[in-house]
């Protein structure tokens, strides 16, 4: 005959479970591993955003400038827009200014954009005599200093007629955009694997439908990249348009405010030069901050291949 026996107890009181002890043990560690991950960023977090702000203070006293009161402008009287009003009224305009900069730049990223995509796609796709050596010397373009090509470069858009022109600023800009251009799409070409060109061709596409249909899509980070950094040369370019520009109506952006900064014997107005630098900066950030995304990938596209 056997006895069992029963545990007792209390009415009402639930036993306790097992586990609470190891589940409270990994709590506390995960705690733990936040506050010391959080302890390791920090040092990385101040630093940064002290970096930041000394690369956007320049920027927000620009700004802050352009509207604030300031003896011999045209805005002493309390905050406005006094010195956006004379870069309304210099000469031309403003927006006349502001169009030949946008035609120039335009210009420029379409014919840096239809060079290099097809330059890039050629050295990444091509093999041919004398390849590697060609396109070191598209490279050793950047070896030449920029000062030293204009005035031949004047010289040849004069024989042809187009000097004192927006379209032969565009190509001059054009030109010395090229090198650094086509060596970014060979890049992201590069990255791209050879298969997808394969698989286009066995199913009957062309060269030129594998580059448009095929590969123009994956390499989209690098194209954005370099149609990215022809604007801000073609925006901010002051030299070549100094040389090749006489004509005070075509005048582009950054010549316009230069000339404004000592218009009256010499004295500078430093108001409409500031409200002129938010004008040319303007629309570099808003492009940057709506295409960083694609601007890094183009970047990284050529770090990792295959």
């Amino acid at each position: 005959m056997s006895i069992e026996t029963t545990e007792l107890t209390t009415p009402g009181t639930p036993p306790a479970p097992s586990n609470v002890a190891p589940k409270v043990h990994q709590r506390r560690r995960q705690r733990g591993s936040r506050v010391a991950g959080i302890a390791l960023r920090t040092p990385f977090w101040v630093l940064t955003g002290a970096l930041a702000l000394i690369f956007l203070y320049p920027l927000i006293w620009t700004g802050v400038s352009s509207f604030a009161p300031l003896a011999g402008t045209n805005q002493t009287n309390g905050w406005g827009f006094g010195n956006y009003e004379t870069l309304l009224d210099y000469q031309a305009g403003i927006w006349q200014y502001a169009l030949n900069s946008t035609i120039v730049s335009v210009l420029t990223v379409a014919f840096t954009l239809i060079i290099s995509l097809l330059g890039g796609y050629a050295f990444a796709r091509f093999r041919f005599p004398g390849r590697n050596i060609l396109f070191l010397v598209t490279l050793a373009i950047l070896m030449v200093p920029y000062a030293t090509l204009l005035i031949p470069l004047y010289v040849l858009l004069n024989a042809i007629g187009l000097s004192n022109s927006l379209l032969g600023v565009a190509l001059v800009l054009t030109m010395l955009q090229l090198p650094f251009s086509t060596f970014m799409m060979r890049l992201s070409f590069e990255a791209v694997p050879r298969e997808l060109d394969e698989a286009a061709q066995v199913d009957g596409a062309s060269t030129w439908g594998v580059l448009w249909k095929v590969l123009l899509p994956a390499v989209k980070p690098g194209v954005i990249t370099v149609g990215l950094f022809a604007f801000l040369a073609a925006w901010n370019d002051f030299l070549a348009p100094l040389i090749l520009i006489n004509d005070t109506n075509l005048l582009t952006l950054p010549l316009a405010v230069s000339n404004l900064r000592g218009q009256v014997q010499g004295v500078v107005d430093y108001g409409a030069t500031q409200a002129g630098v938010v004008v040319l900066a303007l629309p570099c950030v808003l492009l940057f901050l709506i295409l960083q995304r694609h601007y890094v990938r183009g970047f990284m596209s050529g770090a990792f291949k295959g």
